[in-house]
């Protein structure tokens, strides 16, 4: 367990305020005030699935989201499924839904400097959240999970204009992988002007809910206890996670089974919005904003696996993919340069592909 009574040292050096006038080179997604409501948006029940091969599809993509973990040494490299992050199997509101999500790409990010598609985005997450490998774009994996995202949005929106008994359209592998943010990928009846009207990119419940700032910088030492009180219960002491016969039941929050430097979770305010709105699960928005800010900071103030997109050098890696982000990546802590450090590999590539670095 790290110390943090130089942390305030830390934030003298490099306050909250430095970091905002700084370019954002992730360009993360704007929270959203809950006041806007998520529209009422509620994803048609798993039982609607259709039959044939876009319904196995759909199936396969929920199967995917749920259990990720069935992707463990082949495209992913933690103990982590996408529904950690994507609550309620990727339906609830103001936790990154994925229905919001596909109707959102195409759209650049700079994250990588490219128009990135839905299916793009999907790859990103293997490579970032998941700490694996991307699986190909044609992927039957990449095609399920932009099915089951699709599926859950087009039916909730279907239902929501009173079009409760027409069936989910059948799109093709290829405008499935595009994204509902393309121009060639039609809304339904009356609720279509309303959406457009709003941008098809600021969907309500989209992304994350926005709270009230920190009183005081977020700092791990208050963060600490914080954890110990609402967190470790589920995610272990050492943030290692809980395993149930093996099998992961509640996701690793440092350390090599975790998230990497990479991830949109390893920036502060992400992973406060997330907490505030959405932990403890079940019992969400318990903690208070300062607790949330304080709790993210001690959570992505420890060592976990390197961002892929090292460069060789932390520093050089910190200045070209992680400035004006709230996070400690290239921070010294208690003398310990983070990202510098040698997280455990947990991802093993299988034979005849090449080790994700």
């Amino acid at each position: 367990m790290m110390k943090w009574h130089v942390w305030l040292a830390v934030w003298i050096a490099f306050p909250l305020q430095a970091m905002a006038a700084e370019p954002d080179m992730s360009e993360q997604v704007p929270a959203q005030d809950k006041s806007t409501g998520p529209m009422d948006f509620i994803p048609r029940e798993l039982t609607t699935i259709p039959a044939g091969d876009f319904g196995d599809n759909v199936r396969r993509g929920y199967e995917l989201v749920v259990n990720t973990q069935q992707l463990k040494g082949r495209y992913v490299g933690n103990q982590l499924n996408c529904t950690d992050c994507h609550l309620s199997n990727g339906a609830k509101a103001y936790s990154a839904p994925l229905w919001a999500a596909f109707l959102a790409y195409p759209a650049f990010r700079a994250k990588d400097n490219h128009l990135d598609t839905f299916a793009e985005r999907v790859q990103a997450c293997f490579s970032y959240s998941m700490n694996g490998k991307a699986p190909a774009l044609n992927s039957p994996e990449v095609v399920a999970i932009s099915a089951y995202s699709y599926w859950m949005l087009m039916g909730g929106l279907l239902d929501k204009s009173g079009m409760t008994d027409t069936p989910v359209p059948e799109l093709t592998d290829q405008q499935l992988q595009q994204g509902g943010n393309d121009k060639s990928f039609k809304l339904p009846g009356p609720i279509a002007q309303k959406i457009e009207a709003i941008g098809r990119r600021n969907m309500p419940g989209r992304g994350f809910a926005t709270m009230p700032a920190a009183a005081l910088p977020p700092a791990p030492d208050r963060g600490l206890p914080v954890y110990v009180q609402h967190c470790a219960i589920c995610h272990g002491v050492k943030g290692e996670g809980t395993l149930m016969g093996g099998v992961p039941v509640m996701p690793a929050l440092w350390g090599g089974d975790s998230y990497n430097w990479g991830a949109g979770m390893h920036r502060i305010n992400t992973a406060a919005f997330f907490i505030f709105e959405n932990m403890p699960l079940g019992k969400a928005v318990q903690l208070t904003p300062q607790q949330a800010w304080d709790v993210a900071a001690y959570i992505n103030s420890q060592v976990r696996p390197q961002d892929p997109r090292f460069t060789g050098n932390v520093v050089s890696t910190a200045a070209a993919f992680h400035r004006g982000e709230q996070c400690f990546y290239g921070q010294t802590v208690d003398g310990v340069l983070l990202g510098n450090e040698r997280a455990p590999a947990i991802y093993r590539a299988p034979p005849g592909q090449s080790p994700l670095r």
